[in-house]
């Protein structure tokens, strides 16, 4: 297992979402498998990025492969992958993973209610992610990091519309593992 490569993630963000899929969201001793993805990009209306570069949105514009959390409805917290070359306001919202391992600690952080990490706000609470975390490099160090185990992307990823959004409701920009639940 290895962490993933910037490289990997400086493309655009609708690439790099589906190419996401199946790798490893790694934090503590807490590891799911990424199963449900969205991407987000500057000309998109429903992305943060969408109206230029603000102190919220900074880490949107990379570097790619830094996490940038946002708090939502006064209460979540979501985790996204920067992606794009610095500059551009782009990444890939992590909906869901499978957890593998940090069950049990997932489970206490969610107070032990079931479906530990099938939606963004679940999975930042069973990692405990919070906006401590925005800006971290995925890449290297010591913190959150995305990993690769020599398991491939799905060749047929689910792809439709993005989830609790407004705008560009119709965008396809979503992509879930077949039959993914934790």
């Amino acid at each position: 297992m290895r962490r993933v490569p910037r490289s990997l993630l400086a493309g655009d963000a609708v690439e790099v979402a589906p190419w996401l899929l199946n790798k490893l969201f790694v934090h503590d001793d807490c590891v799911g498998r990424i199963v449900e993805v969205e991407a987000y990009r500057e000309d998109d209306p429903a992305s943060h990025s969408y109206r230029g570069r603000t102190e919220r949105n900074a880490v949107m514009f990379g570097p790619p492969g830094h996490l940038y959390v946002y708090f939502t409805y006064g209460m979540h917290h979501c985790a996204n992958v920067v992606t794009g070359p610095a500059g551009v306001g782009a990444a890939v919202l992590v909906r869901a993973v499978r957890p593998l391992e940090g069950v049990q600690l997932m489970s206490d952080r969610r107070s032990g209610r079931p479906r530990l990490a099938d939606g963004p706000a679940k999975l930042c609470q069973a990692f405990a992610i919070d906006a401590r975390h925005n800006g971290l490099d995925l890449c290297r160090g010591s913190g959150p990091g995305v990993y690769d185990d020599g398991t491939s992307p799905p060749n047929d990823p689910v792809s439709g519309p993005r989830v609790g959004i407004s705008k560009a409701l119709d965008v396809p920009w979503r992509w879930r593992v077949v039959d993914a639940a934790d």
